[in-house]
């Protein structure tokens, strides 16, 4: 049997370049990291579902739901980096399935918990694991995908919605069973059965990122993860005629460093503005939609849930649609299209939401749904994911998805405090500057990775940019 000879990252990226499609082993290992994702949506809208039964069991204050909403989130701006630094300097495998357990532990304290300090503290355990989690699977997804499917990496967007979509279904499921205020436990209680599981599924079948470990120097551990993968022979050649690794970035939280310099600056700037564009808006609407549609349809549970339901279907639509809408516009232009529609929604339902007939008052924020899923909600961590070189790719997606966790926090933190003050109405416009904002940046800064001429793990050596690389690094060859 021939044995294919692997030299550098180049051999395992053109490999993998190659391939027709994502399948066998590496399409497990890819639909395992997506239901991560599945988990961390699962984590984090576990208590959106039985948010009013919630308050009302532990006697909440404003101030309580949101600090409790908007907890996870904070505590994922510091995991964020963390997760994408153990991830760059030791590899995927490990901390992704450390964030399971930790989602676990989460879900027991708050779905046991007596009080609401307690509830705090499992809410800080899912907040560490969606921290760390993030950024690695995305940055796996990214590393298992060849070059021209590279769109599909937005599949999460459609798997985050599914994750709360089931949580809604789950609610009223609950509800019928005579849950009562106690929903909310019977939520989180079931986001630790999905985390348990995914523990053991990743335990057993992942395998470590050859990309990462041929971009680490490490070509022979590259080799053995690539025949695990592929079912093929893989060998690594020997020391003498290995390809030299430029520019590698050896120096741990240092290295964050490189990506607010030369080329990676825009990138950064870009991928940033999409992750705390969108979380601020969906944190701040699409999180709350179950609350919303008390407001818009009245106080009956199930109408209210079933409503914040079909919001949610369209999410499904919009987040499976946006591998389509971003190979054909390419994803920068996919989120200043889906800012721009946000945009809109946001200005109609704050001057309109309490006169519109209630057709109106479905098709809006179902359309504010869509165009976010399809557009902005899921390129900000695809664009972050494909814009660096394997050994900064965790770290910056580390980094980014810790400014899009502020976003979220913000989000999380101010909707139901201007809501008390202001009013709902008042709230929406005031959350409509977000996207116009973030729909300016989007069409000044022109990079896209769909659109790039090579992978980041190839530009150090294409010599257009190996200049810009050097000088950005400080000739650090």
């Amino acid at each position: 049997m021939s044995s294919f000879v692997i030299r550098g990252v180049h051999d395992v990226v053109s490999y993998i370049d190659a391939r027709p499609g994502i399948s066998g082993r590496a399409g497990l290992i890819w639909w395992l990291a997506l239901g991560g994702l599945f988990l961390d949506a699962f984590s984090n809208s576990a208590l959106s579902a039985g948010l009013g039964p919630m308050t009302k069991d532990l006697q909440l204050s404003a101030t309580q739901v949101a600090v409790l909403t908007s907890l996870a989130s904070w505590v994922a701006i510091v995991f964020n980096p963390i997760g994408g630094w153990m991830a760059d300097k030791w590899g995927r495998i490990p901390p992704l399935v450390f964030a399971k357990f930790l989602a676990l532990a989460g879900a027991a304290f708050a779905a046991f918990a007596p009080s609401f300090e307690l509830v705090l503290v499992g809410r800080f355990f899912v907040g560490a694991a969606y921290g760390i989690d993030f950024a690695i699977a995305m940055a796996l997804l990214a590393e298992f995908t060849p070059a021209r499917f590279k769109s599909r990496l937005n599949t999460w967007q459609g798997i985050w919605y599914c994750a709360v979509s089931a949580n809604l279904l789950l609610a009223i499921m609950f509800y019928n069973m005579g849950a009562g205020e106690s929903i909310w436990r019977y939520a989180v209680g079931s986001a630790g059965v999905v985390a348990l599981t995914l523990f053991i599924a990743q335990l057993l079948y992942m395998v470590e990122s050859p990309t990462w470990a041929a971009r680490k120097g490490l070509v022979d551990r590259a080799a053995a993860s690539m025949s695990k993968i592929y079912g093929e022979k893989f060998s690594a050649a020997p020391v003498e005629d290995r390809s030299p690794i430029v520019n590698q970035a050896t120096k741990g939280f240092a290295n964050i460093a490189l990506i607010f310099r030369g080329i990676y600056l825009p990138r950064t700037i870009l991928a940033a503005t999409i992750q705390i564009g969108q979380s601020i808006q969906y944190f701040a609407v699409g999180w709350y939609l179950p609350i919303i549609s008390l407001t818009l349809f009245g106080q009956d549970f199930v109408v209210a849930t079933l409503g914040a339901l079909v919001f949610n279907l369209f999410g499904i639509l919009g987040g499976f649609l946006s591998p389509a809408i971003g190979k054909k516009f390419g994803l920068r232009k996919a989120s200043a299209i889906g800012f721009g529609a946000v945009f809109v929604m946001l200005l109609l339902l704050g001057l309109f939401y309490q006169s519109l007939p209630i057709v109106l008052a479905f098709l809006i924020p179902s359309l504010f749904i869509l165009f976010h899923s399809g557009g902005p909600g899921a390129n900000g961590k695809s664009i972050s994911t494909l814009s660096f070189r394997s050994e900064l790719r965790a770290g910056a997606n580390g980094v980014i998805g810790a400014l899009g966790s502020t976003g979220a926090a913000l989000g999380l933190l101010v909707f139901p405090l201007l809501k008390q003050n202001l009013g709902l109405g008042p709230t929406f416009l005031i959350l409509a500057i977000v996207p116009l904002a973030a729909c300016v940046v989007c069409s000044v800064i022109k990079w896209d990775p769909t659109r790039a001429p090579v992978s980041p793990d190839e530009e150090l050596n294409a010599p257009q940019f190996k200049s810009d690389i050097q000088q950005a690094e400080l000739n650090r060859v």
